[in-house]
C-alpha cells in the first residue's frame, strides 16, 4: 500500500487546533497517523514538503448546484451539459473542495454522472426534494428537465438509492430569488420588449413591484416604478402596468406551491431525522422560524442565510431566531467576495461579525460563485474569526451537520478519509495541492 507524507503547519478542522509543525501520514485512502513532529521518511514513501504552507481538511461544500447530469435547480430545469458540469467540478476541485452536495433536489442518485464524470476526483452526492408541492412548483416554474421517473419518485425511494439529505426546499426560481434576477425575469423582459436588462436592474424591478418579501409590503408606488423605468431609459419599451404584469406573471406562479413544499420537507426531516436544506430569504424567513418550532426533530439547515433579499440587520435577526431554535445557519459565497457581479459581502460580513455562521458553502449564483476559501480568507483577514474556526465552517462543521454526507472526513485525524488541501499561509484562497480519498489530484494548481 502506497504511503504519502505531508509535512507543514496544520489546521485540523475542529475549529480550535493549529499545529505549527506537523506531519500527516496517508496510507491508501485513510489518514494513518498525525504527529506534532516530522519524522524521517522510510524508503518508498513520498513526501510533500508543505513547510511554509498550511495543511487543512478537504473542503466540504454542503450547498451547490450545476454538478450533476439530472434536472437542474429546484425548478427542474434541463440538465447542464457535460462540458459545463466538468467545468464546475474542476473549479470546485482546484479551489480545495473534495466533497460536494448538489442540492438541486429533483435529480436521482444515478444521475450524479457517468463516464468521465463518474471517475472525477470530486465526490459529488445528491439530495432529494421529491414532495408533491415541490414537484408541482418545479413544473409551474420550468420543469423542462423532469421525466416520468422524477415526477413519480418519493423521498423514501431516493434515500434508499443513496440521497444524502433533503432539499433544497424552495429555490431562487420558485421563490423569487437570484435565478429570477439573472435568468427568468431578464428573459421575460427581453421577450416582451426586445431589450436585455442587467440582473441588478431585474432585481430592482422585481422588488419595486412585489417588495422583498413578495407579499406587496415595501412595494414601490406607481410613480416610483415609473421613475425607475425612466432612470434606465426604458420608457419607450415598458409601462408601469406592463412591468407589473411581467414581474407578477414570471415570479409568482410557483411561489405558493414552493411555500407548501417547505413544510413538506420539514415534515419529512422530522420523520426521518435527516438534514434538510431550506431556501432562507426574506420571503421564507418567518415560515422557517415557524417550521423549526413546529417540527423540533427536523434537522433544518437555513441555506444562504446571507441572501441578498435580506437587509444586513434582517439577515442577522433571522439567523439569530433560527439558531435559537436549533437550525444550522449556512452562508454562501454566491458572487459576493471577489466577483460582485450582482451581490456584495455586507450580509456575510454582518453574520460573521455577529458570530452566527455554522457552515459555509458556495450555492450557484448563475455559475459565478466565488470560492469557499476566498470567503474564509476574507473572514480571517478582517479578523472576524481566527483561522481554525473559519476553516471549520467548511470542514468539520459540515461533517457534523451532515454526517450522512461526510461523517468520515472533515477532520485531519487518524482513520479519517484522506481528503487534504495545501494552501498558502498568507492567502488560504491560493490552493497548491489537493489530495482526495488518499490520491494526489491537484499538484501545483494543476489537475492531474
Amino acid at each position: 500500500m502506497d504511503t504519502l507524507i505531508v509535512n507543514g503547519s496544520l489546521i485540523t478542522g475542529d475549529g480550535i487546533t493549529f499545529l505549527e509543525r506537523a506531519s500527516v501520514r496517508i496510507r491508501g485512502s485513510k489518514i494513518a497517523d498525525v504527529t506534532t513532529y516530522q519524522p524521517a521518511a522510510n524508503e518508498g514513501e513520498r513526501v510533500i514538503d508543505a513547510n511554509g504552507s498550511i495543511i487543512i481538511p478537504g473542503i466540504i461544500n454542503g450547498h451547490a448546484h450545476g454538478c450533476i447530469e439530472g434536472p437542474s435547480m429546484p425548478s427542474g430545469t434541463a440538465p447542464c451539459s457535460t462540458e459545463d458540469i466538468l467545468y464546475q467540478r474542476n473549479r470546485h476541485l482546484m479551489s480545495g473542495t473534495t466533497t460536494l452536495l448538489n442540492v438541486c433536489g429533483l435529480a436521482t442518485p444515478d444521475e450524479i454522472g457517468r463516464g468521465e464524470l463518474a471517475s472525477h476526483a470530486l465526490d459529488v452526492q445528491v439530495t432529494t426534494a421529491h414532495t408533491p408541492s415541490s414537484i408541482a412548483a418545479a413544473q409551474v416554474s420550468d420543469g423542462k428537465g423532469l421525466a416520468h421517473h422524477h415526477l413519480t419518485a418519493t423521498i423514501d425511494d431516493m434515500i434508499s438509492l443513496g440521497a444524502r439529505a433533503l432539499g433544497e426546499a424552495g429555490g431562487g426560481q420558485t421563490l423569487g430569488g437570484g435565478a429570477q434576477d439573472y435568468r427568468y425575469l431578464p428573459q421575460a423582459i427581453e421577450a416582451a420588449t426586445g431589450v436585455a436588462v442587467h440582473p441588478k436592474i431585474a432585481r430592482l424591478f422585481k422588488e419595486a413591484v412585489l417588495g422583498r418579501r413578495l407579499d406587496g409590503s415595501g412595494a414601490a408606488s406607481s410613480e416610483a416604478i415609473d421613475d425607475l423605468i425612466h432612470h434606465y431609459a426604458l420608457e419607450n419599451h415598458l409601462t408601469v402596468e406592463g412591468l407589473r404584469r411581467i414581474v407578477v406573471e414570471t415570479v409568482m406562479p410557483p411561489v405558493h406551491l414552493a411555500m407548501k413544499g417547505l413544510e413538506e420537507i420539514a415534515v419529512q426531516s422530522h420523520r426521518l431525522r435527516l438534514a434538510a436544506i431550506f431556501h432562507n430569504a426574506a420571503p421564507t424567513a418567518s415560515i422557517l422560524v415557524r417550521l423549526a418550532e413546529t417540527y423540533p426533530r427536523a434537522r433544518m439547515i437555513a441555506g444562504h442565510s446571507n441572501h441578498p433579499m435580506f437587509l444586513p440587520d434582517e439577515a442577522v435577526a433571522t439567523a439569530r431566531l433560527l439558531k435559537e431554535r436549533g437550525v444550522t445557519i449556512d452562508v454562501s459565497t454566491l458572487d459576493c467576495i471577489a466577483t460582485r457581479w450582482r451581490n456584495g459581502p455586507d450580509n456575510l460580513d454582518a453574520l460573521a461579525e455577529a458570530d452566527l455562521i455554522d457552515t459555509l458553502s458556495t450555492d450557484y449564483a448563475g455559475g459565478d460563485w466565488d470560492t469557499i476559501l476566498s470567503a474564509i480568507q476574507r473572514m480571517i483577514s478582517r479578523k472576524q474569526m481566527p483561522a481554525p474556526r473559519a476553516i471549520a465552517l467548511a470542514t468539520g462543521n459540515v461533517a457534523s451537520a451532515i454526517p450522512e454526507l461526510a461523517g468520515d472526513r472533515g477532520f485531519i485525524d487518524r482513520n479519517k478519509r484522506a481528503d487534504i488541501v495545501i494552501c498558502d499561509a498568507h492567502n488560504f484562497a491560493h490552493v497548491r495541492h489537493v489530495i482526495a480519498n488518499g490520491r494526489l489530484v491537484v499538484e501545483n494548481s494543476r489537475i492531474l
